[in-house]
This record gives structure tokens, C-alpha cells and sequence, in this order.
């Protein structure tokens, strides 16, 4: 397996590291080569990390979970950035989740009108998901990510070592990323999946490095085919938002207190494959199997504000969202997605309500 892959195209230039036990080199790399580097850690996390403290390095450690993708979080750190003199030789470095990540990237796209930022990202869904792509924002009250800018790392370095200090919900939490990537592009990895899940959760290294290469494989696919996400065909990057139109929409209502992102995808992505089966566009046979592995792993399936009318709020703010339709990405087939346009928020509702 590959250990270094790259996000290359005209406008795309990103290095991506898998690695074991290498943040600290990793580390000490970018301050080879950066005037100041500021690294900002979840502080959750930062007793689990070793590097060398240098004195062109800045820690600012900050408590992280949903919550900090706010305007008050957002502000705090540009003004402790300016405040120790950051300028456009310094760079940044992301130690944490995918709430980080993301709240870290925005920072760096804005403040000094761009700076070089890295990702180390420390879970599971950050390391399949989040760290990739180069989507960066903060939430409102009215939604995740409605404020949000495309600005890529330079680097980003998926070390499996730090796995190790993640609960066992957090670990099922970036699964749901892993068999989302299946779902929408690949059966085989599906059915393999199907076969080494237990181990994946286990964090068996072999497993696990094979489902974050394959994994990142198919994110990097959309992205470089539609990095900023115009396209409105099959090969959107809307594509990886299978089960997020509905998740996000659980998340905002529950303002990310009853369930974690995993959790809310889960919901998501079984209630989007049911949208599709109801549709005609997935077999009662697919939808079946889907549900048997999400319950046989103990992923969520199902929540009761699915048939309140007040989510339908929530998904009508979806930024995939094109006059009064709520645009879905649903599967016709396990490893194959679509974009589905043909749907009001009223149609929508009934839907929800019946299946």
C-alpha cells in the first residue's frame, strides 16, 4: 500500500501522509521551513502527543466538539494569532478532530488574506473524511458549515498511532465515513468491509490502513474532479453527502448535543437509503443488507424527529439546496450514487412520514 498520495491538478497541490509514530518529524519539517509555525491542538488530545518544543513553535491548545465552529471561537483565535505577531511566512498546524480541522482551516484562509496551513488530524472520521478536500467553515444558527471557504492544506499527515486513545464510539463514528465511501462508489469495498469490520474496529493495522487508503482514494476521486463542488451530475463532489443532507439537518436541531457527527450520518445515511429505495432507485434487497450491517455494528438507524415537520427547516437551509428543491445525493445501488434534484421540501416531508 502506498503510504504518500497527492491531490494534483492545476489547481490542487496537497501531500498526504500515512504514517505511524511520525508527528514529531512531521513536525519538525514545517518548522524547517516556516519563519513561525503556530500549532493549535484539541486539548483533549495533546497529552497523547510528543514532539520537540522549539522556540519557533506556539502552541495554543483549545477545547474542541462541534461547538467551537462558532464566530466566538473564530475570533478568539485570529485575535491570539495577530496578537503574537503570525505572519504570511508562518504556518499553522491543526492538531485534532474534523471540528478543528475545519474551524482551523477557515482561520487560515482568512486571516492575512491566506496562510500555509497542515493537518494532523487525531480521529478516525477526520482521518477519512474532514482532513481531505480542503473545506473549511464554521456553523450559524441556522446550519453547519453556512459559513465556509475551499482553501487546501499543504500537507496532511494520517498517523494511525493516535487512534489508540479513541473511545470505542469514536472509533464507529469515523466508520460510518469509511462505509459511506463504499456506499456511493464501490461494492467491492463494501463487501469487503462486510468481511473485516470487527477488525477494522478492533484497530487492527492492516485493516485499518486499507480502509483509510481506500477510503481517502474515493474522496480524493470527487474532489479532484469537482473541488468546489459545482458540478451538479454524478460526479459532484455533492456525492459525499450521502446521509448528510439529513444528518446535518438531526445535528443543527439538536444543536449537536444528543448525537455526535458519526451518529447523525448513521441516521442519515439509512433514512437517505430508504428515500432512495422508496423512489424505486434502490432494491429492497440493498436497502435490507445496508440495515442489517448498520445494526449488526451498532450504528444509529433511526431518530423521532425524522417524522417532525420542524427538520424539514433544517434541510431547507442544505447549501446542495436549488430553488424550492432539497437536493439529495441517494444510491441506485450499493457503490453507486446519483444526484437527485426532483424534490420539494413538502414531497420530502411525505416521504419521511411513510418510511
Amino acid at each position: 500500500m502506498q503510504n504518500k498520495l497527492f491531490i494534483k491538478n492545476k489547481k490542487l497541490n496537497t501531500e498526504i501522509l500515512i504514517k505511524k509514530n511520525h508527528i514529531s518529524k512531521f513536525i519538525n519539517d514545517i518548522v524547517k521551513n516556516n519563519e513561525k509555525v503556530f500549532c493549535i491542538i484539541d486539548s483533549k488530545i495533546r497529552k497523547y502527543l510528543n514532539y520537540n518544543k522549539q522556540k519557533k513553535i506556539k502552541i495554543i491548545s483549545i477545547k474542541c466538539g462541534e461547538k467551537v465552529k462558532t464566530f466566538d471561537k473564530y475570533k478568539y483565535l485570529t485575535e491570539k494569532l495577530i496578537k503574537t505577531n503570525v505572519n504570511r511566512k508562518s504556518a499553522i498546524i491543526a492538531i485534532g478532530g474534523g471540528t478543528l480541522g475545519d474551524l482551523v482551516g477557515f482561520v487560515s484562509s482568512t486571516l492575512l488574506r491566506g496562510l500555509d496551513f497542515y493537518l494532523i488530524p487525531t480521529t478516525l472520521l477526520s482521518q477519512v473524511d474532514s482532513s481531505i478536500g480542503g473545506k473549511n467553515g464554521i456553523n450559524t444558527s441556522d446550519g453547519k458549515n453556512l459559513l465556509g471557504t475551499f482553501h487546501q492544506p499543504k500537507k496532511v499527515l494520517i498517523d494511525i498511532s493516535v487512534l489508540n486513545s479513541l473511545t470505542k464510539k469514536e472509533i464507529r463514528s469515523g466508520y460510518v465515513e469509511i462505509i459511506k465511501h463504499a456506499l456511493i462508489k464501490d461494492y467491492s469495498f463494501f463487501c469487503w468491509l462486510e468481511e473485516n469490520t470487527k477488525r477494522l474496529l478492533n484497530l487492527d493495522k492492516s485493516v485499518l490502513e486499507k480502509a483509510i487508503y481506500k477510503s481517502i482514494m474515493i474522496k480524493l476521486f470527487y474532489v479532484i474532479k469537482d473541488e468546489k463542488e459545482f458540478l451538479l451530475n454524478n460526479n459532484s463532489r455533492a456525492m459525499l453527502n450521502f446521509g448528510h443532507t439529513i444528518g446535518h439537518a438531526i445535528e443543527s436541531h439538536y444543536n449537536y448535543k444528543k448525537f455526535n457527527h458519526g451518529e447523525a450520518i448513521a441516521i442519515g445515511m439509512v433514512t437517505e437509503a430508504k428515500i432512495s429505495n422508496y423512489l424505486g432507485l434502490l432494491s429492497n434487497n440493498e436497502l435490507e443488507r445496508i440495515i442489517k450491517h448498520f445494526t449488526k455494528y451498532k450504528l444509529k438507524i433511526f431518530d423521532k424527529v425524522l417524522k417532525n415537520k420542524i427538520l424539514i427547516r433544517y434541510l431547507s437551509k442544505d447549501k446542495k439546496n436549488t430553488l424550492d428543491n432539497i437536493n439529495f445525493s441517494l444510491i441506485d445501488k450499493i457503490g453507486s450514487s446519483i444526484f437527485y434534484k426532483k424534490l420539494n421540501k413538502n414531497k420530502v416531508y411525505k416521504i419521511l412520514k411513510k418510511i
